[in-house]
Order: structure tokens, then C-alpha cells, then sequence
């Protein structure tokens, strides 16, 4: 193993087991110390420290197929999400866990509606979801944008589990999802917008109005077509989607949706977009559309994926 390779993959480590450097350095039998001196490249590891690093390394992490070249650590944590998502179905193992299901719900619906200006904190979130409440001081849009959510993710995981993991995605179930999202909300929900709209806080042309149809349709059949890289594929997806922006609102939630919807179809584990890495987010995708540059929104897609397999594992990766 080269040594420059040596703190890139000991941060890994750390960010898909949440191991603290104090942690990781007890599992490692060396200080704190020592330890924050490797990762921050001002020491080098004896040969029996090396190799007790790669050994940790390949609990999670395929073998480097060739260790002479740069590290990928994109690579890495696509292999770690295959590695990982294989282990099981996905998402029967969502719907047979209510306390599962009941935390990716409430994850995904809290940090979406939050990038999107939402001012319901996870516990507003959960008071809305779980108890049905009505809470003093916020408005009657974002009770309505909560429950819209839950209702759509529900209509979701029913759809993926009796249609079957290979079910075609069509532009049915797009405007289905996008109906529910925004009912009573928007007048046209479930509808393709027919006028032109931009993009909040972003300089990215959105699709001529006239072109949706034909955009979604083109879109649609790239969905359903083969990839050898899955993660690639609904990462190239989401940033055209978003582009396209085929509806008046609501498109930053439906995307995401679809991102779930991509994943888990080839057995992969949802991707929970959190709401505190929102410019790192909106910046991979400013990146992606002007420059149809995928691979800042590749990594930021497996970053959120390696936090839905934490939910989906009951965040026990370092037992």
C-alpha cells in the first residue's frame, strides 16, 4: 500500500463507520496522537500499523485492484455501497422494520422540505408525521408539505414492492408522485408546467416549457436503460431531471424521490440528501449541469447513500 494513499482511506473509514479519531485509534492500539498524525500525512505508519490499517480498510472497502495507482476514493465508496447493499434486499428490509421505515421517513422527509426553505425541525417533523400535530407559530403550507411527503413516500415503497424491483419507472408514476407531493399546494400538481420558470439562486437555463413532453420522455427511457455503474447513471439522471425542471414547484423533492426510486430498484441503499450539506449539493449540481461534469455529484450521491445504509443498519457499522 503507498503511503500517500494511507490518510485518504483512514478518513474513509472514519465517515462510513462514524468512528471518532479517539475510537479509531483504540481499534488501531495507537495514541491520538500518533494516529492524527497519519491522517494528517506528518508521520508514516510502521509496516505493522500498515497492515493493521489495510485489514481494517477491507472490512468495508473492496482490494485496491491496482495499489500503484491514484486513489479513487469515489471508487472506494461505490464499492463499499455494493458491498454493503448486497448483503440483503433492501428494501423488503425497509418495509418489514416499522422502526426503520419510521426513520428513513422521517430523515428524508425533515431534510428535503428543509432544503427547500422548510422551517420544521426533525422533532416539528416527527410531531407532524407520527402524531398528527398542528404546531403554533408554523404555517399551514409546511404541516401540508410534511404530510404531502409522507404520503408520497408511502405511494412510493408500495409501487417498488408490488411492481418489482425491475418495474419500468414511467412518467406516470413521476406525475403521481409529483401530485401527491404538491397537493394543495400547487393548482397544476401532477402536471407539466407550461411556462417557463428558472431555478432559485442558480444561473442553470431550465427547458423550454414546449420541450418538457419530449425532454421527459427521452428522460424517462434513459431511466430504464442498462449501466454498469448505477451510482453514475442516477447521478447523470437527477442533475437532467433538475435541469429540466418539468414542473412549476416541487422538483427538488420529486428528484430526490426518484434518486430513491433509482437506487433501491437495483438494490441499492437509498441516498438521504441531508439538509446541512445543502451548498455542497446545489454546488455538485451547478457543476454537473454547466459543466456536465458528474463526478462532485457522483461523490455527494454516495455520501447520502452511505448515510441511508447507517439508517438501514441502525448506524451499527462499527460493532
Amino acid at each position: 500500500m503507498k503511503f500517500q494513499n494511507l490518510p485518504k482511506k483512514l478518513k474513509l473509514i472514519q465517515k462510513v463507520t462514524e468512528m471518532s479519531q479517539e475510537e479509531l485509534a483504540r481499534k488501531l492500539d495507537v495514541s491520538f496522537v500518533t494516529l492524527n498524525s497519519w491522517i494528517n500525512a506528518k508521520s508514516t505508519p510502521r509496516d505493522k500499523h500498515k497492515k493493521a490499517i489495510e485489514e481494517l480498510y477491507r472490512v468495508y472497502f473492496e482490494k485496491d485492484i491496482n495499489e500503484s495507482a491514484a486513489f479513487d476514493s469515489v471508487k472506494a465508496k461505490k464499492s463499499f455501497i455494493l458491498k454493503e447493499s448486497s448483503k440483503r434486499n433492501n428494501l423488503q428490509h425497509i418495509l418489514k422494520n416499522p422502526d426503520i421505515y419510521e426513520e428513513l421517513l422521517l430523515q428524508v422527509t425533515y431534510n428535503t422540505n428543509s432544503i427547500e426553505g422548510s422551517t420544521l425541525t426533525k422533532a416539528d417533523t416527527a410531531a407532524v408525521l407520527f402524531e398528527n400535530k398542528s404546531l403554533p407559530g408554523k404555517n399551514l403550507i409546511e404541516h401540508l408539505e410534511a404530510k404531502n411527503h409522507q404520503t408520497a413516500f408511502k405511494y412510493l415503497f408500495d409501487w417498488l414492492d408490488e411492481s418489482g424491483a425491475k418495474q419500468t419507472i414511467n412518467e406516470q408514476l413521476i406525475s403521481k408522485l409529483h401530485l401527491l407531493l404538491m397537493h394543495g399546494i400547487l393548482d397544476n400538481a401532477g402536471n407539466y408546467r407550461a411556462h417557463p420558470v428558472r431555478i432559485v439562486g442558480s444561473n442553470v437555463p431550465t427547458a423550454n416549457s414546449l420541450k418538457v413532453p419530449e425532454l421527459m420522455e427521452d428522460l424517462v427511457a434513459e431511466i430504464n436503460s442498462e449501466s454498469a455503474d448505477v451510482i453514475a447513471k442516477v447521478a447523470r439522471i437527477h442533475s437532467k431531471f433538475e435541469q429540466i425542471h418539468p414542473f412549476s414547484d416541487g422538483n427538488g423533492r420529486l428528484g430526490r424521490l426518484l434518486i430513491i426510486a433509482m437506487l433501491l430498484r437495483e438494490n441499492i441503499a437509498p441516498a438521504v440528501v441531508q439538509q446541512d450539506q445543502k451548498q455542497e449539493y446545489l454546488d455538485a449540481l451547478n457543476k454537473s449541469q454547466l459543466k456536465e461534469d458528474h463526478g462532485l455529484l457522483e461523490d455527494f450521491i454516495c455520501d447520502s447513500i452511505i448515510f441511508g445504509i447507517k439508517i438501514l443498519n441502525r448506524n451499527t457499522l462499527v460493532s
